[in-house]
This record gives structure tokens, sequence and C-alpha cells, in this order.
């Protein structure tokens, strides 16, 4: 393996931290495996992190900064607003089943009773950030006439807990036997139903 310099050693200790989280869950991974993944001490790996959270942490924040850009532009400009949500829809359920990330919430789902302080940050950082990204798409349907929705907290709700399930559906339970999602027609369906339901219908329109 290649000597590592200061430099990249971050990288490729959170690189590192991904394969053992993925393949033992957060209990079961050793510090001592991930410095050797990386090829160093695990001296060196402390001089980078104080503790497996803190590289928990900072593994997830990675991930979370490499995903919600992705999800919609900062800047909605005059884009529809089912536009919007059908392409975040999208984009979220390739991300949230992609190899790289799917694991996160299986772990958070496993062990988060065991490790509430883990969970609790998942949902700060990744899942209320997505929410608030959700609502905002269905706010801003509003503002334009294209959306009727009462209830905008309770509605992202039910749109992430379409993307939730597709993540538990390819990571726990395609392993056992079911049947495999088709991602692109999952979240079709899935915008398409959310969509339908907050059209503005032309007899309440005016």
């Amino acid at each position: 393996m290649a000597r590592t310099t200061p430099s990249d050693r971050r990288d490729l200790i959170l690189a590192a931290a991904r394969e053992e989280f993925a393949a033992r869950g957060f209990a079961a991974a050793r510090l001592d495996d991930i410095a050797a993944r990386v090829g160093i001490s695990k001296a060196a790996l402390y001089l980078q992190f104080a503790s497996k959270e803190a590289i928990f942490r900072a593994m997830s924040e990675a991930l979370i900064a490499d995903t919600l850009p992705a999800l919609v532009p900062d800047d909605f400009g005059d884009t529809p607003a089912p536009d919007l949500l059908r392409g975040m829809i999208a984009a979220a359920l390739v991300r949230l089943t992609s190899a790289d990330i799917s694991f996160v919430p299986r772990l958070i789902i496993g062990e988060g009773a065991n490790f509430p302080e883990l969970a609790r940050f998942y949902l700060d950082h990744g899942i209320s950030r997505i929410m608030d990204i959700v609502e905002r798409i269905i706010r801003y349907g509003v503002s334009r006439g294209e959306f009727v929705c009462a209830d905008p907290h309770h509605v992202t709700r039910t749109v992430v807990g379409g993307l939730i399930l597709s993540n538990i559906w390819k990571v726990i339970f395609e392993p056992v036997g079911a049947t495999p999602l088709d991602i692109a027609a999952m979240a079709r369906s899935h915008a398409d139903v959310l969509i339908h339901g907050l059209a503005v219908r032309k007899e309440t329109a005016g």
C-alpha cells in the first residue's frame, strides 16, 4: 500500500471507516481494523480523530455534504414545483440506495437504540435537512399556486417515508429474498402519487 501523507490521511480514514461500518456495523467496527485498511498505526489514527464516534460523525457529514447539493438547486428560479419534487425524489432514491451510503440508515435503525447520540446526530444532520428541502419545495409550490397543502409538516414526512422504505427494502429485505426494487420505477410512482395529491384542481383554482 502506498504511504499516506497528512494531506490525504483524513480522507483515507473516512473511506476505510465506510467500509468497516458497512461490513460490521458500528459496535463491531474496530479502530485497529480501520487503521489497518489505511496502512497507519492506531496512534496515527488518533491524531486525526479522537474516537470511533468522531469518525462516524465526520463520515456522515461528508456523505451528507456530497448528497444534499445533488437533490435540488439552492435557487429554484422559475422551475415548476412538481418538476423540483420529481427530480428531488429521483436523485434522493439513487443516493440513498447506492452502496456508499445505503448502509447508514440500516446501521442507525439497527443500532440507534444502543447509540442514541449517533441516531440523534443522523436525525439532526441528515434526515431533518432532507425534510427541510422537501418542505421548502412544497411551500414553494403553494406560493406559486401549483400545490394545495394545509399541512406541509406532515406531508413532508410522507415524502421522506417513501425514500426510507426504499432504502430499507434494498439493504434489508432484498438480501433475504424480497423482490428487487426498480429504483427508477419507484421514483416515478412515488412522485406521481404525491404530485397528484398536491396538485391544484381546476375546480378549486382561482
